[in-house]
């Protein structure tokens, strides 16, 4: 476990709760020596006496100042805690402050504050909460490694984060400092609306995860290729400064290629639902099909049938005129040969 770089007591009326420092953050640059050019001896700092050029060990080291006139005042250590005795173990809160009206150039570095013993965490949860449903931040003053510091706590989940703040003459003013400072917009609507869209089509939700230090990255690369011998690749040229005149077309081309890439986004990651939903219309389209298919087999079938049916119907009435002809066609022959039967017997009676 970490050890707390302070602890003192968070002060505000006549309530103390006991909390311990942690640092929240750490640097991940990669750490380099010092050598001379073309052989592998380190360069070492020391510190030297400029007199003598003797070295001076760290507790033979005392601060000072040059007030004018070549005068210096000198201060050890034990004298510069005595001018703060009692502050450096006491964190005072002056004010509560809405949390919303900080600016952020304020802050310097954040820590984590946590409770100083298990018989202090009810004290610790209840200002935590109480300023969580307030929304109001703490702003206080400590001493801490010999400097005093201007702080902000507030709550963080289930955690009191205290933030170092500059103090208000540490701040620059940009105009004083800054040769241009831009006033007013003077871009065209149309600019300015393109503007928004761009704006809009990058907008998301913020996931620090999502983020690397790309620099610390390429160091290390370069340090592994150089260790193996290989070529060393150099880094892509910065863009150059988007020219005035063209900004509109610029503006329309980057809100065009942020849109590409959402949407790029979201097919890939539909892709599998798409495949199957595209599926599913064509298997759809397969069974009308054969549907189609069967209904214009059965009409066929249908209109033979009927055909069929025509031709029985005509055969039909086609043969009972047949038989009543042959039935005619017999009578009259019968007809005939009884007429002749009758004239040889009449011819037979005569003779």
């Amino acid at each position: 476990m970490a050890r707390p770089i302070w602890t003192g007591s968070i002060t505000f009326g006549l309530v103390s709760v006991p909390v311990g420092l942690y640092s929240a953050t750490h640097e991940h640059e990669v750490s380099f020596h010092q050598f001379e050019k073309g052989t592998a001896d380190r360069i070492r700092l020391r510190r030297v006496n400029e007199r003598t050029g003797k070295d001076v060990e760290y507790d033979d080291i005392v601060k000072g100042t040059d007030v004018g006139g070549g005068e210096l005042v000198m201060l050890d250590q034990e004298e510069l805690d005595s001018v703060a005795p009692g502050r450096s173990r006491s964190l005072e809160i002056h004010q509560f402050v809405e949390l919303d009206r900080i600016d952020p150039v304020y802050y310097q570095k954040t820590y984590y504050l946590a409770p100083g013993s298990d018989e202090t965490m009810k004290t610790y949860a209840l200002l935590r909460d109480a300023m969580s449903d307030a929304n109001r931040a703490a702003i206080g003053t400590l001493v801490m490694r010999g400097k005093e510091y201007l702080a902000a706590i507030r709550p963080d989940g289930d955690l009191l984060v205290l933030q170092t703040m500059y103090f208000a003459d540490e701040v620059r003013d940009p105009k004083a400092e800054l040769d241009r400072v831009p006033g007013a917009s003077k871009a065209k609507p149309a600019e300015l609306s393109m503007a928004a869209q761009l704006i809009d089509s990058m907008s998301g939700e913020w996931k620090p995860s999502e983020y690397r230090d790309t620099y610390t990255d390429r160091i290390n690369e370069l340090i592994e290729a150089k260790k193996a011998g290989r070529e060393v690749t150099v880094a892509e040229e910065a863009p150059e400064p988007t020219n005035v005149t063209d900004l509109l077309e610029v503006l329309r081309r980057s809100v065009e290629a942020a849109k590409s890439r959402q949407s790029g986004g979201a097919a890939a990651s539909k892709k599998a639902p798409a495949k199957k939903t595209a599926t599913a219309p064509k298997k759809t389209a397969t069974a009308a099909k054969k549907t189609a298919t069967a209904a214009k087999k059965t009409a066929t079938a249908a209109k033979k049938t009927a055909t069929a049916a025509k031709k029985t119907a005509t055969a039909a009435k086609k043969a009972p005129a047949k038989k009543a002809a042959a039935k005619k066609s017999t009578s009259a022959k019968k007809t005939t040969a009884a007429a002749k039967k009758t004239g040889a017997a009449a011819k037979k009676r005569a003779s």
